[in-house]
């Protein structure tokens, strides 16, 4: 995991310029905020891997719901994992 909040931006630019095309620096600043909130509520620099794989997984190219993700991702991270489990092919769903 990239350790500075620059070399996180960069790693994760092809991804958001794929999927989010023209709006993609508007991505990156969503998911930089996401690091802001993440280091203010648990003392992390970043949000683990996974977790951002899961905003990438429900945002689908869509930035409303990328900034959705990002904020349940702060406020909940396990709700947010199921969210994005239901976006997963071949991923059963789950009793509520």
């Amino acid at each position: 995991m990239p350790t500075s909040a620059e070399a996180r931006r960069r790693a994760r630019t092809e991804r958001a310029r794929a999927e989010f095309g023209p709006r993609a620096q508007a991505a990156l600043d969503a998911l930089a905020l996401l690091d802001f909130a993440w280091h203010d509520c648990y003392a992390e620099p970043a949000p683990p891997e996974q977790v951002v794989e899961d905003v990438w997984t429900v945002a689908s190219g869509n930035l409303a719901e990328l900034i959705q993700a990002v904020h349940l991702a702060v406020i909940d991270f396990r709700d947010l994992r199921l969210w994005a489990d239901r976006r997963r092919p071949g991923v059963p769903d789950r009793p509520d």
